[in-house]
This record gives structure tokens, C-alpha cells and sequence, in this order.
């Protein structure tokens, strides 16, 4: 044992080849690198303008289409009359809040409230 100890500590205690030093720090660097310099931002994309019937089609009619959870269905008059008449603010109220089985934004936390409120609007322009 002794033996191994004088022949293993001159060679740990060598020069390491500067060649193969490189090649081990190449091979064992990690894939991405920190950067704290200034990062640059892309400009954001102007919003588009909300589109009712698509955010309707996207999300809404997974349960105003069938009436599921006890919605109004789209274009059932009878269902939106009184609803209608709350007003626009309460039915934006509860599209955009959540109200009884409906979830807030109909379950799409995504939805900006100005989507939500062009997706109400669809709705009761169809179901008057």
C-alpha cells in the first residue's frame, strides 16, 4: 500500500497538459452560459383588437354551445332576456370574474378582459 502512495502522489502532483486541460474544460462546460450584460428587448406587438366571435369560438362555446353547466345557450333568446337585461356591466362583471358555474373568463385565464367583454357582446348581439 505504501508503495502505491509514493508512485500515485508524484503523479498527481505532475504538470496537467495544457492541451488536455482545454479539451476537459470544452468538454465539460455547460451547454448555456449566464450573461448579465444589458439584455435587448424586443418591441411588443401592438394588441389586436379583441374579436368576439372567435374568443366565443375558442373558449365560450364549450358550454354556451350545449348550455352546459346551466349557461345560456348561444342565440336562445329566452336564456339571455334576463340576463340582458342586468346590463352589460353585470354580464361583463361575471364573464370576466367568474359567477355560480361559470369560471372567471370562462376558464381561460389567457383572456384579456377586453376579449372577454368582445365575447359577451358577440353573444348578446346573436341572442336578442
Amino acid at each position: 500500500m505504501a508503495a502505491f502512495l509514493v508512485l500515485a502522489v508524484p503523479q498527481a502532483m505532475a504538470a496537467v497538459d495544457p492541451m488536455v486541460e482545454a479539451a476537459t474544460i470544452e468538454r465539460i462546460k455547460p451547454v448555456g452560459e449566464v450573461n448579465v450584460g444589458a439584455v435587448p428587448v424586443a418591441a411588443a406587438a401592438p394588441a389586436a383588437a379583441a374579436d368576439g366571435k372567435s374568443t366565443y369560438q375558442g373558449t365560450c362555446s364549450a358550454c354556451h354551445a350545449t348550455g352546459a353547466a346551466g349557461s345560456p345557450k348561444f342565440g336562445d333568446k329566452g336564456a339571455w332576456k334576463n340576463r340582458i337585461a342586468q346590463g352589460m356591466d353585470k354580464l361583463f362583471d361575471h364573464a370576466i370574474h367568474g359567477f355560480k358555474g361559470m369560471p372567471a373568463k370562462g376558464g381561460n385565464g389567457g383572456l384579456s378582459d377586453d376579449a372577454v367583454k368582445a365575447a359577451v357582446k358577440y353573444m348578446v348581439k346573436n341572442s336578442k
